[in-house]
């Protein structure tokens, strides 16, 4: 089957501004010059059929005179340039042809003007090649002068009828002018468009070059978030002033970045090492059972911790991207739940290889099963290969998310049940951690009710 006509249109349709604007101006420059060669065709047309009429009037104001002075034998059929003027006995309009009434008036005009009476005029158009006349006299001149020169499309009739009844006929073959006008038109379009759209590609290829060189610094900025390798301003000046407007913004994201980083070590430095002491200190406590709960409670908060740092550094790892078999690590993530005894299950896996930074990547995964396993009862995790995505799928038994809640979910510190205790939930930043992770790796995570009773976590990563 073919593809959809809006598909290719959209495929025929530049998509870079350089090609916009370069179609853009070839159609505006293909409708000016169309515009333009109907009014000149057009102006040129009548030209030439008021010369042909007054060529025919000519013609037959001198034979008239001739008849005058009694020279009417001299009247030839045909004459150097083609058929002229001969005296007929009949009508030349034949049978479907129609009479040109204007013509028809100004030759009358002309006539009269030299004290000539008509009592009527006949004119008509006609090929050369259906009037035997004209056809014998293009005959010769092919032969006399060979077949370089195209024959001519149109011929105009004007007769005159005479006294005594008989038709004074002037013939007068049309140049053709139009086909040559219509080359001169194709010419010069053609030496407008080397011209316009030359000069236009040559300015917009100043213009996209460094826009293009913008458009990569700041795709490669959204993935290391990083100031190295900024560009020098290059190009118009609106453009050299863009693109340092641009390097200071990414020199000042990149410093409060670096900030950032700093407060965080510094926070998880202040933070951790009393929740350590404190950790230590708790074991003198005799009772067994305030104990444990003080216990949790410092365990609960340190993964609190984790996940806020871990969370604030994903966008800016320190590890490397490296080959990494998928379905492995998929299987490793599994089987440590199934050695704590978890209810998590592998399904189907394919074998697919990526570069992907695997610890960051196993945490995801472990936020997701930990999640199906706590509300979900039961997690079932399947690894597929889906048009050019790995999709990983975390599915669970149990009662899923209200429709209106499932946007709600992927943002920080929300739970659909609000308590902050260990036995209900974290912090509420698992599934916030695992789409950063997701989109780190130029990934999304998505979820979604499965039909029947429980949900499914779909984990999307790019096949590089």
């Amino acid at each position: 089957m073919g593809k959809p006509t809006s598909q290719r249109g959209s495929r025929l349709w530049p998509h870079s501004l350089q090609g916009q604007m370069l179609l853009a101006i070839a159609l505006a420059l293909l409708v000016a010059q169309a515009l333009s060669a109907a009014l000149l065709w057009r102006a040129q047309h009548e030209r030439r059929e008021a010369a042909l009429v007054n060529v025919a009037a000519f013609r037959l104001v001198g034979a008239s005179r001739m008849e005058r002075l009694g020279h009417a034998g001299l009247l030839l059929p045909e004459g150097a340039r083609g058929p002229r003027v001969r005296i007929e006995p009949t009508s030349p309009q034949r049978q479907g042809e129609v009479r040109n009434g204007d013509a028809e008036h100004e030759i009358a005009e002309h006539l009269a003007d030299q004290g000539i009476a008509a009592s009527e005029i006949v004119v008509i158009e006609r090929s050369p090649l259906r009037d035997g006349l004209a056809q014998r006299w293009l005959s010769r001149q092919h032969r006399s002068e060979g077949a370089g020169r195209p024959p001519p499309l149109r011929m105009l009739i004007a007769a005159v009828r005479r006294e005594d009844g008989r038709w004074l006929t002037a013939r007068v073959l049309a140049p053709d002018g139009e086909r040559a006008l219509i080359g001169t038109i194709v010419v010069q379009t053609l030496v407008l468009y080397a011209i316009l759209v030359g000069t236009v590609a040559l300015i917009l290829r100043r213009i996209a070059r460094p826009l293009k060189a913008l458009t990569a610094r700041v795709e490669a900025f959204s993935r290391d978030r990083t100031a190295d390798g900024q560009l020098e301003p290059d190009g118009p000046e609106d453009v050299q002033r863009l693109i340092a407007a641009h390097n200071a913004m990414e020199s000042r994201i990149a410093a409060l970045l670096d900030e950032k980083d700093v407060m965080l070590g510094a926070i998880g430095h202040d933070l951790k090492t009393p929740l350590a002491a404190l950790r230590v200190r708790i074991e003198a406590v005799d009772d067994d059972a305030e104990r444990a709960r003080m216990a949790s409670v410092i365990d609960d908060i340190n993964r609190s911790l984790d996940d806020i740092l871990s969370l604030a550094r994903v966008g800016r790892p320190s590890d490397p991207l490296e080959p990494t078999e998928l379905s492995a690590l998929v299987a490793a993530v599994v089987e440590e739940f199934e050695d704590m005894g978890e209810p998590v299950e592998l399904g189907q896996t394919e074998r697919i290889v990526l570069p992907l930074r695997a610890t960051w990547l196993r945490r995801a995964l472990r936020n997701l099963v930990s999640n199906a396993v706590r509300y979900g009862k039961r997690a079932s995790v399947s690894l597929a290969r889906e048009g050019g995505f790995a999709v990983l799928r975390v599915e669970d038994e149990g009662p899923g998310i209200p429709e209106s809640e499932i946007v709600r979910m992927l943002e920080p510190f929300t739970r659909l049940e609000p308590s902050r205790n260990t036995g209900t939930g974290g912090s509420g930043l698992g599934l916030t951690l695992a789409r950063a992770i997701a989109e780190q790796h130029g990934g999304s995570l998505t979820l979604a009710n499965r039909p029947g009773a429980g949900l499914v976590a779909s984990l999307r990563l790019p096949l590089r």
